[in-house]
């Protein structure tokens, strides 16, 4: 079965380009399931019930989160009702949402995506990330062995301990959060795929999507500048996966990157 995931989507540029390209990525890939970070959507910052609708419309199967997952109230609501959308799993108890879902794909396959949320260089203190996924991946297994795993995170070193860590246990660690794809796209021994970011999908010509002249500006002055999504042609970041559903091992991982060129 192949699984295709789509990078952090920030702002208009990012689901615009998404409209414009994920059909087709679909299409010949071959996905039998799509997972989109979504944390960005909503102008860079957290996302909205209408917005997670756009995402699920053009052609989301599960929408996953971060540090920005709160910070538009009025998904608190619509994430408890919307198993397909899901929060970082080792947020506090009582959380709003799920930390994890199963679904099945198109060729029937029951897959689990988990979101998990790292600890380093973040400003708050979620739950042990290694503690909580190893409870979850013992509970996931007893009900399929294709399990993807989103983890949001800042560290490259925290995102590599998470891959060596899982490896054998599920199919895909793949990193989301710093908006720059990385070329370190692998299978691990045990089976797992790993890369340390996906990458992002919104504008290039930018600060991680961000307005790239009031970056420097926020650089320069240490003044609390407010950012902006910045406008202009687009990127699209994401990897596919080929996966055996019977052993939930990765047989082939692939990076994908999809620059628009200025004009287009």
């Amino acid at each position: 079965m192949r699984i295709l995931f789509c990078g952090d989507v920030v702002g208009k540029s990012g689901r615009e380009v998404l409209a414009q390209r994920l059909p087709r990525l679909r299409r010949e890939m071959g996905a039998d399931l799509t997972v989109i970070n979504g944390e960005n959507s909503a102008a860079g910052l957290g996302i909205t019930p209408g917005l997670a609708d756009e995402l699920f419309r053009l052609g989301a199967d599960v929408i996953t989160l971060g540090n920005h997952a709160w910070d538009k109230r009025e998904i608190y609501t619509y994430i408890d009702e919307e198993p397909r959308l899901i929060r970082p799993l080792n947020l506090p108890p009582g959380t709003p949402g799920l930390g994890s879902t199963l679904v099945t794909a198109r060729d029937g396959t029951k897959v689990a995506v988990v979101n998990l949320h790292g600890r380093v260089f973040f400003p708050f203190y979620p739950d042990d990330p290694f503690r909580v996924i190893d409870e979850e991946v013992r509970r996931l297994r007893a009900m399929t062995p294709v399990i993807l795993v989103d983890f949001h995170a800042e560290a490259t070193s925290e995102k590599m301990a998470m891959g060596w860590f899982l490896d054998g246990h599920v199919s895909a660690v793949l990193g989301t959060h710093t908006h720059v794809q990385t070329a370190d796209e692998q299978i691990l021994p045990g089976g797992t795929a790993y890369q340390t970011d996906v990458g992002m999908c919104g504008p290039w010509a930018s600060v991680i999507g961000m307005d790239k002249d009031l970056a420097l500006e926020r650089f320069r002055t240490q003044m609390p500048v407010r950012l902006e999504v910045a406008k202009g042609p687009a990127i699209l970041c994401a990897v596919l996966l080929e996966v055996d559903p019977v052993t939930g091992k990765t047989v082939r991982v692939q990076r994908i990157q999809e620059r628009e060129q200025a004009g287009t």
